[in-house]
């Protein structure tokens, strides 16, 4: 069986890969020649730990190869993976489905014998349909060109693992046949215990943008519990900790901060409530507006929190520790890291960035900020430290440690990944999502900035 995955972006290069890697033939197929040639080199144009090992591997040994010709794909392979982005369309909510239309219509004028399309992009309900029809019309007489659904469930920085063993593997049929094929596919996962959930087209669509919207609930829910204990006092970890050995709520994603990012979540769950109100549904994920208020405001109040640790924010030097939306990630598509530092940014502050993965792409959509190489590079000469991302490199780190490296003894800690206490004992002043912040903690602060930072987050 020779597989093909359309799209070579984060999901199809991965995808291909690991197809590869589990003893397929696979051909990748990308519009854009670069990325192609790129690929055939063995080079990866994105960080994912594990991913650059599988690619160079399998293109050396000639399982994996990479291509711009629909046609050649089309008379190659047996399985067709569509994996191109579905970003969020321009001025509106909604998912932006021409590339995923694009893909598929290619596919069905150019398959020459019969053949399975899988799609694995995260689509509106409703979209498998609507596809069908769309091969039906475009196919070549006398071919069969069925679809079915499989959406992926990666993690950025454990994508290998999440693909070559998933937690589930979740697949969209309208046929026994095309059940057969995918659990051919899928096999060696099924094999060593992987559950695996043959259902129909709707709900494959819906599990995934479901997963998304559940994960986002969780994250924004501590983090509106954060607010009040940022306000009355308490302990937003120990909250947490004690919630989620509850075996019905768990403890995963139940971390305060300053909130989700990245390519996937926001602009799912937006595209989600587009699609409900479409349905006529919009009602069942109103919610999701609340959440999406929630998310924003965690950035907000860490300006705040900067305002008041160190006055007026103009040509205050600010270091920032991380703008990748999360650890093991160059991605910092809607970062919460990156976009505080352009908030400080706009305020008059001067931002200087280090991020063991990001700062390439980070510098390429805001290239107003300075950027360094190393963590003492970046507090050098700050001010104030904000630690926005939390890799372990950051997660390492001791006030004795950066003492030595910079004057600053104020550290915003973005993500509660450091011991505050510890820190404190330390004569370091310590801001974190969650925790009511003393005032006398700064002990040149103005007595106006105390009654601002003791009247809780901001409205």
């Amino acid at each position: 069986m020779r597989i093909t995955v359309i799209g070579t972006g984060y999901l199809g290069a991965t995808h291909a890969a690991c197809m590869a890697e589990l003893g397929y033939e696979v051909l990748g197929l990308d519009i854009d020649p670069a990325r192609v040639a790129s690929l055939s080199e063995g080079l990866l144009p994105f960080h994912e730990p594990g991913l650059p090992e599988l690619l160079r591997k399998h293109v050396k040994s000639g399982r994996l190869r990479f291509t711009t010709s629909y046609q050649e794909v089309g008379a190659w392979g047996d399985v067709h993976f569509i994996g191109v982005g579905t970003p969020q369309r321009a001025g509106a909510g909604a998912a932006d489905m021409s590339f995923v239309d694009a893909a598929t219509t290619s596919l069905a004028r150019n398959i020459t014998k019969d053949a399975l399309i899988v799609g694995k992009s995260t689509v509106p309900v409703g979209t498998t349909r609507r596809l069908k029809s769309l091969v039906r019309e475009n196919k070549r007489p006398g071919v069969r060109v069925n679809l079915a659904w499989n959406p992926e469930f990666l993690r950025e920085g454990f994508a290998v693992v999440d693909t070559l063993a998933p937690d589930r593997l979740v697949i969209g049929v309208d046929s026994p046949e095309d059940e057969k094929i995918l659990r051919q596919v899928y096999a060696a996962a099924v094999a060593g215990g992987v559950p695996l959930i043959s259902t129909d087209f709707e709900t494959a669509e819906l599990v995934k943008v479901a997963a998304n919207a559940f994960l986002a609930t969780k994250i924004s829910f501590i983090n509106a519990f954060s607010e009040v204990t940022e306000v009355i006092g308490g302990d937003i970890r120990t909250l947490a900790d004690a919630i989620g050995l509850d075996a019905r709520i768990g403890r995963r994603f139940l971390n305060a901060g300053i909130g989700f990012g990245g390519g996937c979540l926001p602009k799912d769950i937006r595209a989600l409530q587009a699609r409900a109100a479409e349905l006529g549904a919009d009602r069942s994920m109103r919610f999701l507006d609340e959440m999406d208020g929630i998310n924003l405001r965690r950035r907000e109040r860490v300006v705040d929190l900067a305002r008041v640790m160190v006055g007026s924010l103009s040509q205050t030097r600010i270091a920032v520790l991380g703008v990748a939306f999360k650890p093991n990630s160059d991605d910092v598509r809607d970062s919460p890291a990156l976009d505080i530092a352009d908030r400080l940014a706009d305020e008059g502050a001067q931002i200087c960035i280090y991020d063991p993965a990001g700062n390439l792409n980070a510098s390429r959509r805001s290239p107003q900020h300075n950027y360094v190489l190393s963590t003492e590079d970046a507090v050098k000469n700050a001010d104030l430290i904000l630690l926005l991302t939390e890799w372990d490199e950051f997660k390492a780190l001791t006030p004795e440690g950066l003492s030595a490296q910079t004057g600053a003894r104020k550290i915003i800690d973005g993500r509660n990944v450091l011991q505050a206490k510890a820190w404190e004992d330390s004569g370091w002043s310590v801001a974190s999502p969650g925790r009511r912040f003393e005032a006398n903690h700064l002990t040149n602060m103005p007595p106006s900035e105390q009654l601002q930072l003791s009247s809780g987050p901001a409205a």
